[in-house]
């Protein structure tokens, strides 16, 4: 199987947080052919294992994607900021974590690093090729961007999302906003994820989204029976997930 590349970006300055650089990874493919992008939070956890933990491996994931069923996309890896990693990724102040700066992090993602990264790479631009994912907090922050967004990301993937963030607001948000034009969404989460409370929440979160008109084309929830809170179950899930997501 071919590698793809790896290349940097940035740094980039970004009011009101730490300024960092982000790391694209585009699959072996015809050079000059716009792609799809995948933007993706905690993106220091998105490919090799680090000395902070394993990683997602989502290189040899997106690797492994059959070509004649599935589109590769460039993925963009945003890492957090550190200590102000619930400031970015939690639009609503949580007890005990923080948070409520996500609403101006999504605006630098989508203001700044968007048009960046269209300027710096052939890539299909507009919602129908741009999608956003993370886990956890992260894969929360996906399915806000994409209904707070949704000119920009047209697609969210959401591995065990954190939706019990700020009492469920996320909850809240979309009752006064509109289903995107452009969706396609994935979620899933494990049995054994904060003793079954992370899945209940993501649950719920599919009931609202099939009460909203939501079909099995546009829309996959994903019960993992043996999965916990770790990146290895993350590793294992994404293959589909992707081929959910990226298919033809």
């Amino acid at each position: 199987m071919a590698a793809g590349s790896f290349s940097t970006l940035g740094p980039f300055e970004l009011p009101g947080f730490p300024s960092r650089t982000v790391t694209l990874y585009e699959p072996p493919g015809e050079p000059g052919t716009p792609r799809p992008v995948l933007y993706v939070l905690d993106g220091q956890n998105a490919f090799d294992d680090t000395g902070h933990g394993p990683g997602w491996h989502l290189h040899h994931a997106i690797d492994a994607l059959p070509g004649e069923q599935a589109i590769k996309p460039l993925v963009v890896a945003i890492p957090h900021g550190g200590q102000s990693r619930a400031d970015e990724l939690l639009p609503w102040w949580t007890e005990g974590w923080g948070g409520g700066s996500g609403a101006r992090f999504l605006e630098w993602i989508a203001q700044t690093l968007v048009p960046a990264v269209a300027a710096a790479r052939p890539v299909a631009t507009g919602p129908l090729g741009t999608a956003i994912g993370g886990a956890s907090w992260g894969g929360m922050f996906a399915l806000y961007a994409h209904f707070v967004r949704p000119d920009v990301f047209g697609g969210a993937l959401c591995l065990s999302p954190a939706f019990w963030t700020g009492q469920f607001a996320l909850f809240g948000e979309m009752e006064w906003r509109g289903n995107p034009h452009i969706s396609r969404i994935y979620i899933d989460c494990g049995a054994h994820e904060a003793q079954g409370r992370m899945l209940a929440g993501a649950r719920a979160m599919a009931e609202r989204l099939w009460a909203r008109g939501y079909r099995d084309s546009q829309f996959w929830f994903r019960p993992d029976p043996d999965g916990h809170h770790t990146e290895e179950h993350w590793r294992r899930r994404l293959p589909e997930a992707l081929g959910f997501m990226y298919r033809r």
